[in-house]
């Protein structure tokens, strides 16, 4: 069992964690030591309790602000020391508070080719914009929407003009590279240096 511990927030269906697990099952270079979800009915839940995987609900809406319900999820994944927290379909924008504490230990996988349609509805947007290539950004987290440095980018021709069809195929595309960053990750392979990514691929 590897002694590089990945911790994973999630808000719902948690298909990006299900391609996590899938690889570290066999793949021992990465332990997820356990997941965090602030929507108790997430399915990302019962995903982490197949895979035997520690898993906390905790409620947003029981706190009286950001910070609050924040440290309590750090005061969760204390326990646990991880040395990567990934975001899996979190959707909650993170303080100060969190994002520094993690500062370059915390990634979000994005479905655009950032700094391309930060925000919500990117698939929308490429398809009014009639653009050529659609595709997925893995990136450090800071405390600008969807900025941070980037790790990695994956790229697809859009092929369809129907938006779930479209949807699909970025998902495919998560589900290939998250993974394989947090591997880069885990064996110093990407890694950030005087506020540069380097990559030793």
């Amino acid at each position: 069992m590897s002694n590089f511990n990945v911790a994973v927030l999630i808000s719902g269906n948690g298909s990006n964690l299900q391609a996590i697990i899938n690889k570290f099952q066999k793949d021992e270079s990465v332990n997820v030591s356990c997941v965090v979800s602030n929507k108790k009915d997430a399915y990302g839940l019962v995903r982490a309790e197949k895979a035997k995987i520690d898993n906390y609900f905790v409620d947003d809406k029981n706190f009286s602000s950001r910070e609050e319900f924040e440290q309590a999820v750090i005061n969760i994944l204390d326990k646990y020391e991880p040395d990567l927290v990934v975001l899996a379909g979190f959707m909650r924008i993170l303080s100060g508070l969190f994002v520094n504490k993690y500062e370059n230990k915390l990634i979000n996988i994005h479905p655009s080719l950032l700094p391309k349609y930060k925000g919500l509805d990117t698939h929308r947007k490429v398809l009014e914009n009639q653009d050529e290539y659609h595709g997925v950004t893995v990136h450090f987290v800071d405390n600008t929407l969807d900025g941070g440095p980037i790790l990695a980018q994956r790229r697809t021709l859009v092929e369809t003009q129907d938006i779930k069809e479209l949807e699909a195929k970025i998902h495919e595309l998560e589900h290939e590279i998250y993974p394989e960053v947090i591997k880069d990750i885990a064996q110093k392979q990407i890694y950030v240096l005087n506020g540069k990514v380097i990559k030793e691929k």
